[in-house]
């Protein structure tokens, strides 16, 4: 013990003790109340000093266009690796052979194949031309048919028309020697009744009755000939009837047959479009042997190996950066800070490997860091339920360093409204969002209300 207590009768003297004279001493005390004036003052002047808001997150480097990005080469046809004539880090520009390979599968071993298939395709064109020469004879033969029946119809319905003009005729005559038999006929019957009279004599009579019985003779002569001509009336339609049937079967029967030549000519014609299509499969099949590249580029991995090994069809061979590409940053950010997020809005990137002096708040005081804008939100979520947001140079800032490469790492800060700092820490400790209105969307409800 000190024995420094006022009651303690032991007391030491306090002038013996520099340390404590030094602790309790008016004008100690008023320093370090003036000390925290101060501190406090600036503190508060420090509250009212604008902080810039900001969604800050990791990413990456990408390339901005898909066909600028590292590629895959795969196998179109599965197939043999005869040679390479590349290997890792070769530069190849477009066009250029990457590897040979030979063929794998027996259907494609022949080395005449596309030229045997080149016979078969000739051979079934011809069988098409053939076909169709057929159905222009059988055309031919129809319209021949047609009109030889329309000429045997017309001398058919004459000679009905001749018959029927027969038939009045004989008709005619019929009826002119039937009134001639009824004339001789009352003539022998008076002549008959005044002989019986005394008035007449028998030679007189005979004569009458060989004048009815000839006049009977001529007009059963015209019956005969009147029934003929209806006969020949019914034969002249039977013949009409039998041309328009022998015709029409015949020319059914040509149809037919053109029918039958056009379906052959149809198959054949399938025929000839499927080797049509096997000789292009063939030829462009020839042309896969040999891989080349797409674009220009650098062959950063090759990964088959060695020679006679089996490649399926598909299988990835090599990788291929594209020479020129335009970068990009890949980030992720939270569904709470999605609406803050708009096309064009500034950003600041601090890329992997480049020293950097960051303060979130003051992005203009940071060194080392480089400036980027909000090219592409993505509409949908991540599997993490993250959005992927892609962020492109920003033309106005200094250019992004020429020696970054796809891949590489970043951090992101997307620039948000300007607050005051003790806003950001009252908001910080509410949990509340950052401001994401804008003026034009404030004076808008402004000028509603």
């Amino acid at each position: 013990m000190l024995n420094l207590s006022p009651t303690n009768k032991n007391q030491l003297p306090r002038e013996d003790f520099w340390a404590l004279k030094s602790v309790i001493k008016e004008k100690s005390s008023k320093k370090v109340i003036r000390v925290f004036y101060i501190f406090f003052i600036i503190a508060i002047i420090l509250m009212f000093i604008p902080w810039t808001q900001n969604v800050r997150s990791n990413g990456k480097l990408i390339t901005l266009r898909p066909e600028q990005r590292p590629q895959t080469i795969n196998t179109i046809i599965a197939g043999r690796i005869e040679k390479w004539y590349v290997k890792d880090g070769d530069v190849v520009k477009k066009g250029d052979t990457l590897l040979f390979i030979s063929e794998v599968k027996d259907g494609y071993f022949d080395p005449k194949l596309v030229e045997r298939t080149q016979d078969q395709l000739r051979v079934k064109e011809q069988s098409v031309r053939t076909y169709s020469d057929k159905v222009v004879s059988l055309d031919n033969r129809i319209d021949a048919l047609i009109e030889s029946g329309k000429l045997k119809l017309q001398q058919a319905q004459i000679k009905l028309k001749q018959t029927r003009l027969k038939l009045i005729s004989d008709s005619i005559d019929y009826q002119v020697a039937r009134n001639n038999y009824d004339i001789s006929k009352d003539q022998f019957e008076r002549f008959e009744k005044l002989t019986k009279e005394g008035l007449k004599s028998q030679t007189e009579l005979e004569v009458r009755k060989v004048s009815m019985q000839r006049a009977q003779g001529s007009m059963i002569s015209a019956q005969q000939k009147l029934l003929q001509s209806r006969n020949d009336i019914i034969d002249a339609k039977v013949e009409l009837s039998s041309i328009e049937a022998k015709y029409r079967d015949e020319v059914s029967k040509a149809e037919s047959d053109k029918f039958s030549a056009m379906t052959s000519m149809y198959e054949t014609e399938v025929d000839v479009t499927k080797l049509q299509t096997q000789t292009a499969n063939y030829s462009i099949r020839n042309g896969m042997y040999v891989i080349t590249a797409p674009q220009d580029g650098v062959v950063t991995k090759v990964i088959q190996s060695g020679i006679g090994e089996t490649v399926k069809q598909g299988e990835e061979i090599l990788t291929v950066m594209p020479k020129v590409y335009d970068l990009a940053v890949e980030m992720y950010i939270q569904p709470m800070d999605l609406p803050l997020i708009h096309q064009g809005q500034k950003v600041r990137l601090q890329f992997d490997g480049w020293p950097a002096i960051v303060f979130s708040g003051w992005p203009n005081t940071s060194h080392g860091t480089y400036g980027g804008k909000v090219f592409a939100v993505d509409n949908f979520a991540q599997d993490d339920g993250t959005f992927r947001v892609l962020i492109a140079p920003d033309t106005s800032d200094y250019a992004w360093p020429k020696a970054l490469r796809v891949g590489g790492g970043t951090n992101s800060m997307i620039l948000l409204k300007d607050v005051p700092i003790w806003y950001e820490l009252w908001r910080i400790i509410n949990g509340f969002p950052p401001d994401f209105y804008k003026k034009s969307d404030v004076k808008a409800i402004k000028e509603k209300k």
